[in-house]
């Protein structure tokens, strides 16, 4: 939809797949918006512990936290309204925190 800050706001549309790359935003944290459809969010937290997964939702709202390293696994034709502030940072690292 346009930046924001050092960022974008947009929405996101795409059907069942595979898990996207990693991503992480070292500036800020990043808001999740699902509109239509199920998005499974998989975080992976900066102390180096267990990942997190979390099933969003038509309605969901989820605030992934500045610096930590997240993908998305789409469930279902889904939309998805996003906003960072900031900078994102990619990987197709197994562990992308072993190298950030």
């Amino acid at each position: 939809l346009g930046s924001f800050d050092n960022g974008g706001a947009g929405v996101f549309w795409s059907h069942k797949g595979d898990p996207s790359p990693w991503e992480m935003h070292p500036d800020c944290d990043e808001l999740l918006h699902v509109i239509e459809g199920e998005v499974e969010v998989e975080v992976l937290p900066v102390d180096g512990g267990a990942s997190s997964v979390a099933l969003l939702t038509a309605g969901s709202f989820l605030v992934v936290p500045k610096g930590c390293w997240h993908r998305q696994t789409i469930k279902s034709t889904s939309k998805e309204f996003y906003l960072t502030p900031g900078r994102t940072l990619h990987s197709n690292e197994i562990d992308p925190r072993s190298g950030a």
